[in-house]
């Protein structure tokens, strides 16, 4: 890739564009550990005309993180992860894995670059009552 190239994961739904508030991805009872990066989150605003009850899109804004490091997303009490995606943000950066938490409660994107030892990681999860 050319300097200034950014490397995508994709969404697998479409996200609200909007921000609506801000609170922390991790709750007392989420899982956390040495390989998880868990920082602000923005939830898009509910919305009512998508047939889906519930349905929010949660994102984790980039971070820069060491290779390989897990970032994780969560959805709020009460609702799955029904999709997400993630975003490997650097020069020479790829998205080495985006996928489902094993609880079905959030999401987690991981990536590397080429030339450093870090990576900027954006993580997105798309919520509802299921």
């Amino acid at each position: 890739m050319s300097q200034g190239d950014e490397s995508t994961g994709s969404i697998s739904s479409e996200s609200t564009g909007s921000v609506s508030s801000e609170a922390t991805a991790s709750q007392s009872d989420e899982p956390t550990g040495p390989q998880s990066s868990e920082a602000a989150v923005s939830h898009g605003a509910p919305r009512s005309d998508e047939g889906v009850p519930g349905y929010e899109v949660v994102t984790l804004p980039n971070e820069n993180v060491p290779n390989f490091q897990r970032r994780t997303v969560y959805c709020p009490k009460g609702k799955k992860v029904i999709g997400g995606g993630a975003e490997a943000r650097g020069n020479t950066a790829i998205l080495v894995g985006s996928f489902p938490t094993d609880d079905a409660r959030g999401w987690i994107g991981l990536g590397r670059q080429t030339s450093t030892d870090n990576v900027g990681i954006s993580v997105f999860a798309i919520c509802a009552n299921v």
